[in-house]
């Protein structure tokens, strides 16, 4: 399935960081999904240090936002105290929810084929209605990519 703007965001229940859980499922709160390859990777590192410099302006909008891999939790600890991350971390092993979303599948690097995250990020209203998508994103400057259509979409543009 591919999730699409203006269409319900599918279910997202995971464990995360620190022994907790996330779940979109009536929150109501707006939430900004994004789903990264890798965790302690350069560009996976650099994604989750601008959304964490950005968290502050964020929550003032009402935005929770959930960064979600494939590695397991313990590794998720590790790679937000060893960056300071602010963001909450969530694990996929299983990459059900990936799969759900429409970011899992083949990839080609140097030649060779395999299965991974594709990166997407996803901005979903208090109502849980996708707001925006974007897909194959490229790191830099997406974090304020992603705040600037925040805060037009959540009607708190300046």
């Amino acid at each position: 399935m591919l999730v699409t703007e203006n269409t319900p965001a599918p279910a997202l229940d995971l464990p995360t960081d620190g022994g907790g859980r996330f779940s979109l499922a009536g929150s109501g709160r707006a939430a900004m999904v994004f789903f990264y390859p890798k965790a302690d990777t350069p560009g996976c590192t650099t994604e989750a240090q601008d959304f964490s410099a950005l968290i502050g302006e964020f929550a003032a909008l009402g935005v929770e936002v959930i960064g979600v891999s494939k590695d397991p939790v313990k590794k998720l600890d590790r790679f937000k105290a060893k960056h300071d991350l602010k963001v909450i971390l969530a694990s996929d092993e299983t990459t059900g929810v990936c799969e759900t979303w429409g970011v899992w599948g083949e990839k080609q690097l140097y030649g060779r084929k395999f299965m991974g995250i594709e990166r997407s990020t996803f901005l979903i209203g208090a109502d849980g209605i996708v707001l925006q998508a974007w897909r194959k994103v490229s790191v830099k400057g997406h974090g304020q990519a992603v705040l600037d259509a925040a805060k037009v979409r959540l009607g708190a543009a300046e």
